[in-house]
């Protein structure tokens, strides 16, 4: 039985149901988007203003040939940005307009994989349109030798914005967790006395507390070691410059000029397909170690690590950091006694599936595998979490291998 409800008060029911509806046309405005108003996608809702323009960018990029022959309010949806570079300009300038930055840079991609946008991307009016990222520098990097002379300083421009982007997220921790890993391996038992280091000596003799004398016996002596200044360490990162590692390039071109920034280190950065380049001289500038790649082409793991182990000075204080997806086209068995070599000299020795933050990466397991075996597990490894691994590796304890790989 139904009851009235005092007067000037609004039915509960009705109160209740005003959210409910709202939140289900919310519901049905977003996966009409989704659907993109197709015949056959269900939803009835047709799109106006904003809205509209949403889903024309959308349509643009995602509709198939196939479904171009749906209706939404009477006209006919039609994709494809065309092949003038104004058209692909406006509808950069639109997604910019419509979206946060993070979808914009994943609809970019998109659109340099189904629409064969980097083509246009040859144009300085096109990069300057674009939102600059991590994909966006690896595809300019495998362009570089089509890059005519208009567009070459842009494209420059836009991978140094990258690049300071990412120095700024990068740079601090890692230093900081490398000098203190450093610091770690160079401290001595018995420093003189203008090398003692007081705070972590009194922390280490704690126990050893005289209450009635009010002071500490410090019988454990902790020093800095005299060869602060020297170079301790050498790191070496070896870098598959095949097209599929596009990220794991840039990170690692920012990386190398992070670990050459720091006097303890010596750090030499060397690229590779089936040919072997050393682009140390560069490191102090990491726009210019991009732009001396060649993403593509073929890989010869055994050729790149036979060079490494080459330059190789001090084996017990040396780190070589291989970053590839182990798809070898050399000589598999010499790759893997190389590898074996260099870890009986010494050596440590770190494969990195991928250096980005890409997630699960293609690679090959039967490497992997192999190379786990002799001591030297392959996994991939985010930006965020590689200083840990250097330090890791640095100070030869085991690595914080994700539980992912």
């Amino acid at each position: 039985m139904s009851h009235a409800a005092a007067p000037g008060e609004a039915p509960a029911a009705a109160s209740a149901e005003a959210p409910a509806a709202a939140s289900a046309d919310e519901r049905l405005r977003r996966w009409r988007l989704v659907l993109g108003g197709a015949a056959a996608e269900g939803t009835g809702r047709a799109l106006s203003g904003t809205d509209a323009a949403m889903d024309a960018a959308l349509a643009a990029l995602y509709d198939s040939r196939d479904s171009r022959d749906g209706r939404d309010g009477g006209g006919e949806r039609r994709g494809g940005l065309g092949g003038s570079a104004p058209s692909v300009a406006r509808w950069l300038g639109d997604i910019r307009s419509y979206f946060p930055s993070s979808v914009v840079q994943v609809m970019q991609r998109d659109a340099i994989d189904r629409l064969g946008l980097a083509a246009l991307l040859l144009e300085p009016e096109m990069l300057e349109a674009v939102e600059p990222d991590v994909h966006l520098v690896g595809t300019l990097l495998s362009l570089n030798k089509a890059l005519p002379e208009t567009t070459r300083e842009t494209a420059r421009a836009v991978v140094r914005k990258v690049v300071a982007d990412l120095e700024a997220r990068l740079a601090t921790r890692t230093r900081a967790t490398v000098t203190g890993a450093l610091d770690r391996t160079a401290r001595i038992s018995r420093p003189r006395h203008r090398d003692i280091d007081w705070d972590r000596t009194l922390r280490a003799n704690l126990r050893h507390y005289l209450p009635e004398h009010r002071t500490i016996v410090p019988e454990r002596l902790i020093g800095h070691g005299r060869a602060s200044r020297a170079v301790r360490k050498e790191v070496v990162l070896c870098i598959d410059q095949s097209g599929s590692m596009a990220a794991s390039v840039v990170y690692a071109s920012v990386f190398g000029a992070v670990l050459a920034s720091l006097q303890a280190v010596a750090t030499r950065l060397v690229v590779f397909d089936t040919a072997v380049v050393d682009l140390t001289d560069a490191l102090d500038d990491p726009v210019d170690v991009l732009f001396g790649t060649r993403l593509g082409g073929g890989t010869d793991i055994n050729r790149a690590l036979a060079y490494c182990q080459s330059r190789i000075t001090r084996p017990a204080d040396t780190v070589v950091v291989l970053i590839s997806d182990l798809y070898e086209g050399g000589i598999r068995d010499e790759m893997l006694k190389r590898v074996a070599a260099m870890k009986a000299s010494g050596v440590q020795f770190v494969a990195l599936l991928a250096l980005s933050d890409e997630g699960a990466p293609a690679y090959d397991r039967d490497h992997a595998a192999a190379l786990a075996a002799l001591g030297a597990p392959a996994f991939a490894c985010t930006p965020d979490l590689f200083p840990e691994v250097m330090a890791a590796a640095l100070e030869k304890r085991p690595l914080p291998i994700p539980d992912t790989a």
